[in-house]
């Protein structure tokens, strides 16, 4: 349809409807690495296709003339009914779906599906092939680590760096970022080099590139825009340490040789002492009173002009430097976040040295195997009938043999275990049949409670559930004399193999009579 209102009404109910499907996207559970990646993808689709109707629904609404036009065709005049405009449009509607008479509109309908997981199939057969895999090269691991092979050798490979660090070591180096810029260990003649320059603008492009495919959902570039941003105005405000602009003592001649030229002696000086020593010399005196004399600096052999122009060379080695300062400062601002990805392939690289040369060819076979394509969620299979079709009836609660099903009714009588016993010592938990009433005694939940309540668990105390009721014996067994149970407390104690802790002497009287 080429009217504007219906192209809006179909714009809103598009945005509508990938909002609801973003959200269905999101609330799904990820168990996996790989399966968060797929989701957050997608996500990131989708939302730039609601960014493009939005930006679609603007312009049609800032258009009013084509708006006013529309309406006033479907409006009609005052006190009449004049439908012929209706009528025309829906005799071209006929003709069209006349004309093309299987056509459905479910092109978006099978946009949607394809975001949420849910394209009609028609062969199984077919391998599924994962697109977000191909981002990843296969040291990255579909994002798990990071591959900086690269970057370790052009940092290697810069002068002035001391001794060459390994690739672990290389790797502690970029986590020193969270401390602080990047590489500020490194000496100033180092950083202001163009080969540093190179090294950490493929740094930064390579740490921008890896963000955005393992954090589709970040605006990357929106927190590079404020890094800038604030970059700049501490650069303004001189706030950038160990940055500073050097003025240079030489100056390249017209052959691309450095030291500093005498325009006046029509001489080239390598030294900086040597030229200031010349300065003072009665040939040099001559040379600039005949220069001035005559009003038109000569120039030099090599065709330059004789006066050189020092603020053209410094302003770009001072925005050269300037560039450098910014890419370590955004790629610092890069790593931070990336920190404990770092500290993964630190940890990786590390285990793929243990490994033998049989163990790694096997892993990048498995590595290799293609991974394998994601459930359907939505669609109730055989294997879901299944599970429903095994669940246990079992209405009276019964507790479950060595089968995992329910012991049987008459079994579960004659143990007695409908039966309860509660005790105040154990924080008053419930045990369930005489049998594991009896256990307990001896278990390690009952010896916490008595040794809370400053006694020995001992078999005097044994059938004591009241915390008063055990009180009072031991206050009638001190009185009778008999205080060498309580000098058992601090004697020592054993464990057996299920855990328990006794003392030595009740330790001993179980083991005499077969319990332990």
């Amino acid at each position: 349809m080429d009217s504007i209102i219906e192209i809006q009404r179909q714009t809103h109910e598009e945005q509508e409807r990938f909002e609801r499907g973003l959200y269905t996207l999101l609330s799904r559970n990820q168990p996996t690495h790989e399966a968060r990646l797929q989701t957050e993808h997608k996500a990131a689709q989708m939302l730039d296709r609601i960014a493009s109707r939005a930006l679609t629904l603007n312009s049609l609404y800032q258009d009013e003339d084509a708006r006013k036009q529309e309406i006033d065709l479907l409006s009609a005049p005052a006190q009449q009914t004049d439908l012929s405009e209706f009528y025309s449009r829906l005799v071209k509607i006929q003709e069209h779906h006349s004309k093309y008479p299987d056509s459905v509109p479910g092109g978006f309908d099978l946009e949607i599906a394809a975001f949420l997981d849910e394209p009609e199939q028609d062969g199984g057969d077919e391998e599924y092939e994962d697109p977000i895999s191909l981002l990843f090269s296969g040291e990255e691991a579909y994002g798990k680590y990071v591959d900086l092979y690269a970057n370790h050798t052009a940092y290697s490979n810069l002068k002035n760096i001391g001794k060459r660090p390994g690739y672990l070591q290389y790797l502690d180096l970029l986590l020193a970022a969270q401390d602080g810029p990047v590489h500020r260990d490194l000496p100033k003649e180092t950083r202001f080099t163009k080969d540093y320059e190179t090294y950490i603008q493929n740094l930064h492009s390579y740490l921008l590139s890896f963000t955005k495919r393992t954090q589709p959902l970040v605006d990357i570039v929106t927190q590079q825009q404020e890094a800038e941003v604030e970059f700049n105005k501490k650069w303004e405000a001189g706030e950038i340490s160990d940055w500073e602009e050097s003025k240079p003592k030489a100056q390249a001649n017209g052959n691309g040789s450095t030291g500093i030229w005498c325009a006046a002696c029509q001489k080239h000086y390598s030294k900086q002492t040597v030229y200031d020593a010349h300065l003072t010399s009665k040939k040099h005196v001559k040379a600039v009173a005949k220069q001035e004399t005559s009003g038109t600096p000569p120039a030099n052999p090599n065709g330059a002009p004789a006066t050189p122009a020092p603020s053209t060379s410094i302003s770009t080695a001072n925005s050269r430097l300037r560039h450098s300062a910014l890419l370590t400062d955004l790629t610092t601002a890069l790593l931070v976040p990336l920190i404990p990805t770092i500290n993964e392939t630190k940890s990786n690289v590390e285990r793929r040295f243990s490994l033998t040369a049989r163990e790694r060819e096997q892993e990048l076979l498995d590595q290799a195997k293609p991974p394998p394509p994601p459930a359907n969620t939505n669609t109730n299979g055989p294997e879901e009938e299944e599970e429903e079709e095994e669940r246990i009836y079992n209405p009276l609660k019964l507790p479950l043999g060595w089968d995992g099903k329910p012991i049987p009714y008459w079994l579960y009588k004659l143990h007695g275990l409908g039966v309860e016993y509660r005790c105040e010592i154990c924080s008053d938990h419930v045990y369930m049949g005489r049998k594991n009433f009896d256990r307990h005694f001896q278990e390690s939940r009952h010896a916490f409670g008595m040794r809370a309540l400053g006694l020995p668990n001992t078999k005097h105390f044994h059938e004591i559930t009241r915390i008063e009721d055990a009180l009072s014996l031991a206050e009638k067994l001190k009185q009778e004399g008999r205080n060498e149970i309580f000098e058992q407390e601090t004697m020592e104690e054993l464990e057996d193999d299920e855990g328990n802790v006794y003392n030595r002497k009740t330790y001993e009287d179980l083991k005499k009579q077969g319990l332990i």
